[in-house]
């Protein structure tokens, strides 16, 4: 049974890979919502170990002026405060952008087990374009990587926007 844009929870075959277009779908959802507020548009939701949505994100650096309000961090934060704990062991963090060095190092020191990107960055991705900081065998933690789902979707979001911006100025 898919899960929809209104539910926080993915039947239990969709617990792992199988859900991660699922999950990915609403991170699109939330990166389309930062077009609201002329953020870029990036989202994000955080998923526990039972498949259930705990975090949900999007970019606010321009609506709350905070250098810091990346959509991982901003739904980071929210599941942390849903689980009443920093760690995030057993999470799936599900990102349309490949995470920077500031989020990539947050997963990473959050424990997330896994991590799930839509569309490289390659110009300030720390997880496989320019580092791979989540897999850094000198940190304590290293989160598995899944890259690449609904890439496209989340790249023509991207590029849409900065077509826009480009086309104001």
């Amino acid at each position: 049974m898919p899960m929809t844009s209104n539910s926080a929870r993915a039947a239990p075959d969709q617990a792992t890979a199988g859900g991660d277009d699922t999950w990915m779908r609403l991170a699109l959802e939330q990166a389309t919502a930062a077009l609201g507020h002329e953020d870029v548009p990036v989202g994000c939701v955080v998923v526990d170990e039972r498949g259930t949505v705990i975090g949900r994100g999007r970019n606010r650096r321009e609506e709350s002026a905070d250098p810091t309000a990346h959509a991982e961090l901003v739904a980071m934060r929210q599941a942390a405060a849903a689980l009443g704990r920093w760690r995030l062991d057993g999470c799936t963090v599900v990102v349309t952008l490949e995470p920077c060095a500031m989020c990539a190092g947050a997963i990473a020191q959050a424990r997330a087990a896994r991590l799930v990107y839509g569309a490289d960055d390659p110009k300030a991705g720390a997880v496989a374009s320019l580092w791979n900081l989540v897999g850094d065998p000198r940190l304590p933690h290293r989160v598995q990587v899944r890259r690449g789902v609904l890439a496209e979707e989340s790249a023509e979001l991207l590029r849409a926007f900065f077509r826009q911006r480009r086309g104001r100025r």
